[in-house]
């Protein structure tokens, strides 16, 4: 599933072909994604201006002033820029449409969304409930650390938990564990002040280098230039179970955590 990196990367490439640009129109060829895209949606967007493009955790947002088009990309679905003649293909769901470009979201699966929220984005149930940002303001060492207190559930699962922090996914929950030396089953609890700071430090170095690196290409994902990803080429322990640790040479375990993968290594994660 493309993870915040992923949706940053194409925000970026997105960005300065939609910003101030006026939609023309939108097609929807497919209403039922994960949920129901909304009949109307392509009169309510006719006509209307995005002033900016913007990303809440795994969310992109654009802003239409009194509105906002959310729009998730779900486990594969990937947003690019086309000519408006570039004929569709099966899995090409729906097109918002910029005069002679459009931006059209491939999802196979068909497990992303697309959706209306007049007002503010907060407001709508997806986004009301999530966490801080790992790379705004609000995330912070402190703001670890007292989150954590009391909190009995490993590290790595308090990391992945978007009521507290949005957009560390799986991938990148291990990766920064594994630059901040900390355990992932490791009560949260349990963080010192000092294991807070690193792992506050680790997770902003991971994200920011794998939005460098245009995130991590797993299955279906690509940017909105339709390259991939390559940071998967720099991970420290992901996927890499029986393997050396690159740092000390110890075999990287794998163990399962709430249903997903964990990698780590036992000697540099004591």
């Amino acid at each position: 599933m493309p993870e915040l990196p992923e949706v940053e990367t194409t925000r970026r490439g997105l960005a300065p072909h939609v910003e101030g640009e006026r939609i023309t129109g939108a097609v929807v060829r497919h209403h039922r994604l994960r949920w129901p895209v909304p009949r109307s949606l392509a009169a309510k967007l006719a006509g209307r201006r995005v002033a900016a493009l913007r990303r809440r955790a795994k969310y992109l947002l654009f802003d239409l002033g009194d509105a906002t088009l959310i729009v998730h990309l779900g486990m594969s679905g990937s947003l690019r820029v086309a000519r408006a003649d570039e004929p569709p293909g099966p899995y090409d769901h729906f097109d918002l449409r910029l005069g002679e470009k459009i931006v059209r979201l491939r999802d196979p699966r068909r497990f992303g969304a697309v959706l209306w929220q007049a007002g503010a984005p907060d407001a709508h149930p997806l986004i009301a409930g999530l966490g801080v940002e790992p790379l705004g303001p609000d995330f912070t060492p402190e703001f670890l650390f007292a989150a954590s207190r009391g909190r009995k559930v490993a590290v790595k699962q308090f990391l992945m938990n978007a009521a507290i922090v949005v957009g560390v996914g799986n991938i990148y929950a291990s990766e920064s564990l594994f630059r901040a030396r900390v355990n992932p089953r490791l009560a949260a609890g349990r963080l010192s002040r000092a294991a807070c700071a690193r792992l506050h430090a680790a997770v902003r170095e991971t994200l920011d280098r794998a939005i460098e690196a245009g995130g991590s290409t797993l299955r279906d994902f690509v940017g909105s230039d339709g390259e991939p990803g390559y940071f998967q080429q720099e991970y420290f322990v992901y996927d890499r179970g029986g393997e050396a640790c690159r740092v000390c040479g110890t075999a990287v375990r794998r163990i399962v955590q709430g249903a997903r993968s964990t990698y780590y290594c036992p000697h540099c994660q004591r």
